[in-house]
């Protein structure tokens, strides 16, 4: 478990710009039942803090964009994020991660090897593809 007041900033990065934190179970799989949603792992590391989140981010510029925007945290919320984890399979879980869901469904998956060593622009180059693709 991490100290809140390290955790914050990183989970307030998403959440003021209208991702909805989820701590616990909160009935994830009912949550992106509907429309499309996009699933943020997020966590402390270099790679989320200077490619996943701000690639994320820019992605968010794009015209279309998923329906309900979610954010777990590895590490410190750990039933919300082993649930997601679980809508997540057959990818073995990884943080930072990002997965798209249509009607429930997962349709896109960024792994934390996707992620790591690359630029957050071509982290948000490849999320807008998905959402110009499933949204």
């Amino acid at each position: 478990m991490y100290p809140d007041h390290i955790v914050l900033p990183m989970k307030q990065e998403l959440t003021n710009n209208g991702f909805t934190e989820l701590k616990n179970n909160d009935n994830i799989k009912d949550l992106i039942q509907k429309k499309t949603s996009l699933i943020v792992v997020n966590s402390v590391c270099g790679c989320a803090a200077a490619n996943a989140r701000p690639g994320v981010l820019k992605s968010l510029k794009n015209s279309s964009i998923p329906k309900n925007l979610y954010t777990v945290f590895a590490g410190v919320d750990t039933e919300a994020t082993n649930a997601a984890r679980q809508l997540m399979f057959p990818f073995p879980p990884s943080s930072p991660s990002i997965a798209l869901f249509k009607n429930g469904k997962l349709v896109h998956m960024l792994e934390r090897h996707h992620i790591e060593g690359r630029d957050s622009e071509i982290i948000a180059e490849n999320l807008t593809q998905a959402y110009d693709e499933y949204c």
